[in-house]
């Protein structure tokens, strides 16, 4: 990242400096280091960022400062219990599973309804897939409650689809040709069902 006059300037963006004088958008790549520390610029590290929906920031010592897990009640300052709850990323995550399911039964919704009000029957295959929609949510909900930190509720949500393969010391195993062996995430929840 670049700075000029402890402010960070973009890459594609025109700029002034202090003494009025304009560059256009592109300067700042195609200009060498030493025209950039010519006219003040210095280049610094890019801030550390963090995924904001599990994660607070960084602390002094560069740890990532997990949200609150669980749910917990409220306090008040004499540390009796208010009533309240603050809600932790258990319950919001569990919360989004229901989100999804009630989207990807929604366009199957009219199916029901024409059932019930005609006296007909649902095709089979949509039964199966609205159950299977229903069970996945439940899957997914207890796999979330079942997480044991930040870090792995993260990863059963968001992590890669398949991860390198250890053997019994944590060492990478290789193949023949010396590459990675790549093995699905056994991490990572249960796969909502396809579409009809």
């Amino acid at each position: 990242m670049f700075v000029l006059d402890g402010k960070p300037l973009s890459p594609d963006r025109a700029f002034t400096t202090a003494d009025g004088t304009q560059y256009p958008a592109n300067w700042l790549r195609l200009s060498t280091l030493a025209e950039k520390q010519a006219i003040g610029i210095t280049e610094v590290p890019d801030p550390q960022t963090w995924d904001q929906r599990f994660y607070w920031g960084y602390d002094a010592d560069g740890n990532l400062i997990p949200k609150q897990l669980n749910d917990e009640p409220v306090l008040d300052e004499d540390g009796n219990d208010t009533g309240k709850v603050s809600t932790g990323l258990k319950t919001q995550w569990k919360a989004t599973q229901g989100e999804i399911a009630a989207s990807l039964l929604a366009p199957s919704d009219w199916r029901v309804i024409k059932a019930k009000e005609t006296g007909s029957n649902m095709p089979a295959a949509w039964k199966a897939y609205r159950a299977a929609v229903r069970t996945a949510c439940n899957t997914r909900q207890d796999e979330i409650d079942a997480c044991a930190d930040v870090a792995a509720l993260k990863e059963l949500l968001f992590g890669s689809a398949t991860i390198a393969q250890t053997d019994a010391d944590g060492n990478s195993v290789m193949d023949d040709d010396g590459n990675l062996v790549m093995i699905a995430n056994p991490a990572l929840a249960t796969a909502w069902p396809e579409a009809i």
